[in-house]
């Protein structure tokens, strides 16, 4: 029975450009990108911190992201490239698919770290501006697996129903849950809750990224559970979902030490950030001062040298007294 409402599924997802692909699962990751950096530069300026400092340091966690999202994608389902009758060279290629969110979060934290510690930036400052980006980037990201045709649900029939056309890769086509779909609205939605939180409670010191962490877990464990591609299952439970699981704890326990031990907001995110005009002002008072300093000393001086010495008075009427008294004697 044909389906009369579905999301169909794109003919292919690479564009060729004379003789350069144009993939549409790279357009969305890099999309991501710009959109995180430009939501993170707004509430970084916002904090106190200075325009451009989000790209300077996504300039080193960008890299270690993607290294770490492929690297976490292959070592968890690395019969897919590693087992017989598979090509390993097949594990770099990136543009295919496979990057584990786990790992990009994790590698894409020690750049951050990296980039953070380069201009003395504290790092959990720095998570909390970019944190509603990371999800809002998650979001267009997912898209790459439409044009993919991958990691879609189990099969359905409902009105919003994905359909798969594609037999490469073990794939039946037919109509299937849009999990990738799900997903992305779901990471939209969990920015917004960032964003409205931070500015309810006025996170800080990392607490609005752990929200940010704690919500995402939350989505992708029913999510997950939903998808039917090939994963490995420990008691019952697919990878990923305990994976979810055990850094939804981490996360909500970090967001409750943290705030018993460091209550509020920084009230510094970049030292030096406004000192500019600062350093300005205090230079023009101090040289103010010493022209003030220079000027009392220099009028004290014509001072002194105007005034007639009062030694010399009175070194002047005994000369005349002793005149007086020698001429009354002669």
């Amino acid at each position: 029975m044909e389906e009369l409402a579905y999301i169909p599924s794109p003919s292919r997802g690479v564009i060729h450009l004379g003789p350069i692909p144009l993939r549409g699962y790279a357009f969305c990751i890099i999309i991501g990108v710009f959109v995180a950096v430009w939501l993170g530069n707004k509430r970084w300026i916002a904090r106190g911190g200075r325009a451009g400092t989000v790209a300077d340091i996504a300039v080193w966690a960008v890299p270690f992201g993607l290294v770490g999202g492929r690297l976490y994608h292959v070592i968890t389902d690395y019969e897919l490239y590693f087992s017989a009758g598979r090509d390993w060279v097949d594990a770099f290629k990136v543009w295919q698919g496979g990057l584990g969110i786990w790992g990009a979060i994790a590698l894409g934290a020690v750049g951050a770290w990296i980039g953070c510690r380069r201009r003395g930036i504290p790092l959990p400052a720095y998570a909390d501006a970019i944190a509603p980006g990371i999800a809002f980037a998650q979001a267009i990201g997912r898209w790459g697996n439409w044009f993919n045709q991958e990691l879609y649900g189990r099969e359905t029939h409902v009105p919003w129903a994905l359909h798969i056309t594609s037999s490469e890769g073990g794939r039946i086509p037919g109509y299937y849950h849009p999990t990738f779909l799900y997903e992305s609205l779901w990471c939209i939605g969990v920015g917004f809750l960032v964003i409205w939180a931070d500015r309810r409670f006025t996170l800080g010191h990392g607490r609005a990224f752990a929200l940010y962490v704690a919500a995402y877990c939350v989505g992708r464990g029913w999510i997950e559970y939903m998808r039917v591609d090939d994963a490995h299952h420990i008691l019952g439970l697919r990878l990923n979902d305990w994976t979810a699981m055990i850094v939804f704890l981490l996360a909500v326990l970090y967001i409750v030490i943290s705030a018993k031990k460091r209550p509020g907001r920084e009230t510094v995110v970049e030292p030096g950030a406004s000192d500019g005009e600062a350093d300005g002002a205090e230079g023009a008072d101090g040289v103010g001062e010493a022209g003030g300093q220079v000027k009392t000393t220099e009028g004290a001086e014509a001072e002194a040298a105007s005034e007639p010495d009062a030694s010399d008075g009175e070194a002047a009427d005994e000369v005349k007294d002793e005149a007086g008294s020698a001429t009354k004697k002669s």
